[in-house]
């Protein structure tokens, strides 16, 4: 599979015959709603096994087979060169599919109001494939030890259908917010997590859930060990089940980082305590704050280094968004929030307004800006085949357990045929 970035004067069908593939498998894979206006600086999927790479010059055999990860004698045997002879500038290779990682992959799906609208399964059976576990988010756990009952229509059918495990998501929201009291009443309070736990496991039985995760955010610091305890005593429960037990982390890179979405968040007796962990890592460009890539490679790589020195690869989730922000210009602290677009939406809006995509090579993230209709100053930063796979390539780099997107809802669909393309993704 081939990702392309569209040059000026550039036309579907000239690049279809670049890569010997057709029009429609790539307006197919990319869900291209208007083929014959492709935007300059897009990527484009294209739909063939293995790549083409076009000789530059400085390349030889040896330094194209680093780059892809193959040796330089099957290189030459699989493009007929003799290797006795210089490489010509402008000849196409083409570079064999490499092996795949196993990996796990989740996604999270947040039904709204009291049922799961139909958009929203549409899209669940359609990624299934892609999926170890679909979470849909979350049951509310209460200060009694009670939980706030979700929608989830159809989607259990969907999980069975499609060999798909199901994780309970459950959280310390309350009123629409991640609740420091709320997780303290619950911590602190023996009966109160007998309880809680009695309620998880019955409708874990019920619906058919296979993964128990604990998202409790925003703690207080001194509720830190009450916070392992409570993961401790749930484990021994949970596993007598038959079933994982799972948490999620804010993006630490020190064990003793300052600020109430961190402290109570102890990186490595998760480790020993959980089957796995997801780490956060997004939300650095986010809707109240200034523009930028909302999951830059370095400190997203930054976290995942620290990560592995309390808790082994075979644990990490590595998060990943499946959205961008569209920032109104300029920014206040304060004032008027980005708005959540889908890396579809963000590719729409800059063919709409007639601008070129640019890519941040350092932060591995697309992002272009425009002027809307009322003369207002906009930036963009989304993600795209390019920033993804730079994910991927990371992932398989530290050889993580697999990687974790919120959220369904936002159409992506190049990522779903790279993670086919990148990995044999795990059926439980």
């Amino acid at each position: 599979m081939q990702i392309h970035v569209v040059q000026p004067g550039e036309s579907v069908f000239g690049i279809a015959q670049a890569y010997q593939s057709s029009v429609q498998d790539i307006v197919d894979a990319n869900q291209l709603p208007v083929p014959e206006q492709l935007v300059v600086g897009q990527s484009l999927i294209i739909p063939i096994v293995g790549r083409f790479y076009w000789i530059q010059p400085g390349d030889s055999l040896y330094s194209i087979g680093q780059r892809y990860g193959i040796d330089w004698q099957t290189l030459a045997q699989v493009n007929q060169l003799d290797v006795n002879q210089p490489l010509q500038v402008g000849l196409r290779l083409y570079i064999p599919p490499r092996p795949k990682r196993t990996a796990e992959v989740n996604a999270y799906i947040e039904p709204r109001g009291d049922t799961v609208s139909p958009a929203l399964l549409e899209e669940a059976r359609a990624v299934a494939p892609y999926l170890t576990y679909l979470a849909p988010f979350s049951y509310e756990a209460r200060r009694d030890g009670t939980l706030v009952p979700q929608p989830l229509t159809g989607i259990p059918e969907i999980a069975q259908q499609t060999d798909v495990a199901l994780m309970m998501v459950v959280t310390n929201l309350e009123e629409g917010q991640f609740s420091a009291e709320l997780g303290r009443d619950i911590l602190q309070s023996e009966a109160v997590q007998d309880l809680l736990l009695d309620n998880v496991l019955a409708e874990a039985r019920r619906v058919g859930f296979s993964d128990i995760h604990f998202d409790f955010e925003f703690l207080r610091p001194e509720d830190r060990t009450a916070y392992n305890n409570f993961l401790r005593k749930a484990a021994t429960r949970i596993r007598a089940e038959g079933l994982l037990i799972s948490s999620a982390l804010a993006p630490k890179t020190r064990a003793d980082q300052p600020g109430p979405w961190y402290e109570a968040h102890d990186y490595r007796t998760h480790g020993e305590i959980v089957d796995f962990v997801v780490i956060m890592t997004y939300e650095w460009g986010y809707s109240g704050g200034p523009p930028m890539a909302v999951s830059p490679i370095g400190p997203v790589e930054e976290v995942l280094q620290y990560a592995l020195t309390e808790i082994p690869a075979s644990k990490i989730m590595m998060g990943q968004n499946l959205y961008g922000y569209d920032w109104t210009l300029p920014f206040v602290a304060g004032g008027e929030y980005a708005r959540a677009v889908s890396p579809q939406q963000a590719i729409e809006l800059a063919r709409t307004y007639n601008v070129p995509i640019q890519y941040d090579f350092t932060a591995q993230a697309p992002h272009f800006d425009y002027v809307d209709e009322q003369g207002r100053e906009h930036k963009v930063w989304f993600e795209d085949a390019r920033s993804i796979q730079a994910k991927f390539d990371l992932m398989n780099r530290l050889e993580l357990r697999g990687i974790s997107y919120w959220k369904l809802g936002l159409s992506f669909p190049q990522n779903w045929l790279l993670i086919a393309e990148n990995f044999n993704v795990v059926k439980r």
